[in-house]
Parts: C-alpha cells; structure tokens; sequence
C-alpha cells in the first residue's frame, strides 16, 4: 500500500508550514510546480499517494485546480495517474529507471562534450567559481543543499553546449530521475566523491577537451547510478 501524504517536520508533532498558492499566480500552474518540487526534493517519495482534499487544505485551494495539477504532473512522469484511485509519485520499475539512467548518461556526455567546445571564456570561468563553491558544501556536509547546487552545476554545462534541444531533452530526464538520483548524496562519503568527479568533468571543459568531457560525464552520471542502487538495498 503506498504511503499517503506526509510532509516531514523540523519538530515532533509539529506541521510543517506549506507555502500558500499567491491570489495572483495561476493557481493550478504555481500549485504544479510546488508538488513537482517537493517530488524533486523528495520530501514527496517515490510511490507516496497524493490525496487531492489534503492537498487542497494545506494549500489553501479547492480541489480543482489540485485536480488540475496532478494531471498536468502526470503527463510530464512524475505523477502517475490511477483511475477512481489517488494519484501517486511515479516509481518506475527497476528495468526503467535503469534505462532512464543510461539515456541520461549519454545525454549529460553530449552536453560535456560540447560544452568544452562551445563554452564562452565568461562561462567558462562561472563554471569554475561555482564547482569551486560546492566545496564549500561537501565540507559542510549538506547533502541537500549539495542536491540543489548540483542541479545547477549540471544546468550550467547545459547551457554551456549550447545546444537547446539537447538542453530540454537532458533538463527533462534529469528532473524525472531527480527523485532518486538525490538518494545518493545520503550516502557515506558521496559528497566529496561526486565534487570529485566533477572535478574532472570541469576540467576537461576548461582544457577544450570534447572526449574526455564526455567520458568523465558517462562515468559520472553512471557511479550517481550504482551509488542510488546500493543505497535502496541497503535501506
């Protein structure tokens, strides 16, 4: 039986405070992207029901615009919709996930690539300084703002490759594999190896170098893979 909606507390028996949806946004657009980013963060966990007249009352909206929403989240993946039944966070089967990740790998190794190509000198540089300011993080041992800045670090080669499409294409597969893929940082010691293997990505780019870019991109994205699977079968 999946899980129904809980949002976790900073303190037992305390709610946790949800942001209310602004009077002036579209209500069913910006309630979207609060769920999707809660799924992201994974304060939402994989299989968790999402049941439309609690997520009304913490929000502060009537069931449509939630209706709405779930179905808008359904059609990008993260939600999978059920008939006569409340929606879930999607949790794609092992076989998927796997597949998803070994797209991902190739994606992320295409940007890399091009990114040492095509990068400005001025993006070039931005890159450095931001890879440069996770370690402050790792040695901090945040795993969650580590996720968040991560998420960034990677946008930042999207943009670098120059590329639009592939830029949406990788932008998307990376936000339905987020879920999961942030798993890995509650690993023992995760954070300073992924600083690490980023480190070798940075480097390539700075050098120009399009192949080894690329390479040390897939090895990355494919150690976020077996670190994400040890970690559930260790859990």
């Amino acid at each position: 039986m999946p899980e129904f909606l809980h949002f976790p507390t900073s303190e037992p028996g305390v709610e946790r405070p949800t942001r209310p949806v602004r009077r002036g946004a579209t209500r069913t657009a910006e309630l979207r992207d609060l769920i999707a980013d809660e799924i992201v963060c994974g304060r939402l966990a994989p299989g968790m029901a999402l049941e439309e007249v609690e997520l009304a009352r913490r929000f502060g909206v009537s069931r449509t615009p939630v209706r709405e929403a779930i179905r808008e989240l359904a059609a990008t993946g993260l939600i999978e919709a059920r008939p006569h039944r409340s929606a879930i966070v999607a949790r794609p089967s092992s076989e998927r996930l796997r597949g998803m990740f070994d797209v991902l790998a190739e994606l992320e190794a295409l940007c890399a690539g091009f990114a040492a190509l095509r990068m400005t000198a001025e993006e070039r540089q931005h890159l450095l300084q931001f890879h440069l300011s996770l370690a402050e993080v790792v040695q901090h041992g945040d795993p969650q703002r580590y996720h968040r800045m991560n998420e960034h670090f990677h946008e930042l080669i999207y943009t670098g490759a120059h590329n639009a499409y592939l830029s949406e294409l990788t932008f998307a597969t990376r936000t339905l594999l987020s879920p999961f893929s942030h798993m890995q940082f509650r690993a023992l010691g995760r954070l300073n190896l992924s600083h690490n293997e980023h480190d070798r990505v940075v480097a390539a780019i700075m050098q120009g170098d399009q192949a080894t870019a690329a390479s040390e991109m897939r090895s990355h994205i494919a150690t976020v893979e077996t670190t994400y699977e040890r970690y559930v079968e260790s859990a």
